[in-house]
């Protein structure tokens, strides 16, 4: 093999695909505590772009009773959502499904976004707060 960033590139992988490799290899050795507490999904761009949401929501569903929102993206792709002119229009994108879901949603459900721009526009837009999947799943350890 050689050593190059196109080498490198191509063993990468995101978390969520790392982990749930080593879940379908049998490798994935955590325990989670039993709970009731659902969880509500919405994927990255950027990860529906390369490896879409099954992995997030395999490994989610193992601790947690798991759904996807049907949803595009949060609006704010990046930086585009906090730029003065696309500030409207990052708002619209995320009224369209994304925040109408997260507000029909039981308080007590754990909102998870891999996305840190999506994290921040979900915050902003409906005062609620998103974590990460290593977080959820963190919290869910059995200890």
């Amino acid at each position: 093999p050689g050593t190059g960033a196109k080498d490198v590139a191509e063993l990468t992988l995101i978390i969520d695909e790392f982990l749930d490799n080593l879940r379908s290899q049998g490798e994935l050795d955590l325990n989670f505590k039993a709970t009731n507490q659902s969880a509500l999904v919405h994927g990255h761009c950027h990860q529906k772009t390369l490896i879409g949401t099954r992995p997030t929501l395999e490994l989610l569903s193992l601790a947690y009773p798991t759904q996807e929102i049907d949803s595009g993206c949060c609006g704010m792709a990046g930086a585009f959502g906090y730029e003065k002119e696309h500030y409207e229009l990052s708002l619209k994108i995320g009224r369209e499904r994304l925040f109408p879901a997260i507000e029909r949603s039981d308080k007590d459900t754990l909102l998870v976004a891999n996305g840190i721009s999506c994290r921040q526009q979900i915050a902003d837009a409906t005062g609620r707060t998103a974590r990460h999947l290593v977080e959820v799943l963190i919290d869910a350890l059995e200890t």
